[in-house]
């Protein structure tokens, strides 16, 4: 196949026909199938200055009827603040992992989850909540709690069996996937592309697809045009005007990556010579 003569280390799908973008993937019943804000944020909080949550207050509520949403728009928008609100109104570690975690290295996360209500329509068997930034922090713990004598069996053999910090960046964060996502859950990502490259994000598309044919479902933030191709996606852009959901091809994350690599002579020339 002519991905795997390009960049042999792609893991692809399991079983022909795996990837039929003509099939539907909505699940029947989303984990979170709605999110909205239930009391007003502090006018003297700078959470009250943010696109997002001024116009989620506006909005009646934001739905995630697909198994995969993404959540994209300029840096400042409100994109990962609101992502962690979610995280942590459902029960996750601020600073990442499973709902058992329960670390903490500095206070840095918003109130924002204070003021939400999250709609539930399921009950997963598994979760988590990966962000890029604490990922470290992540690892750290769960070497931490493996250093316990008495503690059998190790958590990393539920990461791959081998300690995150012994991987690379991108390695681990696929070693997470690839090896703690068990399905039936929901995984919400923060910019999971910070780490990987684009043979990895292609990878991880397919780790995507066969946890979400697991009943899984997936909110993600994302500036990577490639995670957000996912066939049946929905992909909520946000701006300081709106929150409004938009065909990938329209996002700017597409339209710039496709002209920069159609003509990176032109888009250079533009950018540094100031024409």
């Amino acid at each position: 196949m002519y991905l795997q003569r390009l960049a042999p280390h792609i893991r692809m799908p399991k079983g022909k026909g795996a990837f039929d973008l003509g099939e539907s993937f909505q699940m029947q019943r989303n984990y979170i199938s709605s999110v909205r804000i239930s009391s007003p944020v502090d006018e003297a909080s700078y959470l009250h200055e943010l696109p997002v949550v001024r116009h989620l207050t506006q909005m009646k509520e934001l739905v995630f009827s697909k198994a995969v949403t993404f959540l994209v728009g300029e840096n400042g928008t409100g994109k990962s603040t609101l992502l962690e609100a979610i995280a942590v109104a459902y029960g996750f570690n601020a600073e990442g992992g499973s709902r058992n975690f329960s670390f903490s290295t500095s206070e840095t996360h918003s109130d924002l989850h204070r003021h939400l209500t999250l709609t539930k329509s399921a009950f997963p068997k598994d979760g988590f909540f990966l962000r890029a930034e604490s990922f470290y922090n992540t690892a750290s713990y769960i070497d931490e709690l493996d250093a316990i004598p008495t503690r059998q069996p190790h958590i990393v053999a539920s990461y791959g069996g081998r300690s995150l910090h012994k991987q690379s960046h991108g390695e681990s964060f696929l070693a997470l996937v690839q090896n703690r996502f068990g399905g039936n859950g929901i995984y919400l990502l923060d910019e999971p592309e910070a780490a990987l490259s684009p043979s990895r994000l292609m990878s991880l598309l397919v780790h995507i697809h066969e946890l979400v044919q697991n009943n899984s479902q997936f909110i993600i933030a994302s500036h990577s045009p490639i995670l957000m191709a996912y066939p049946g996606a929905e992909v909520y852009h946000l701006s300081e005007d709106r929150i409004c959901s938009v065909d990938y091809k329209d996002t700017e994350h597409y339209q710039l990556t496709r002209r920069f690599l159609e003509n990176p002579e032109r888009m250079l020339h533009y950018l540094l010579e100031g024409n």
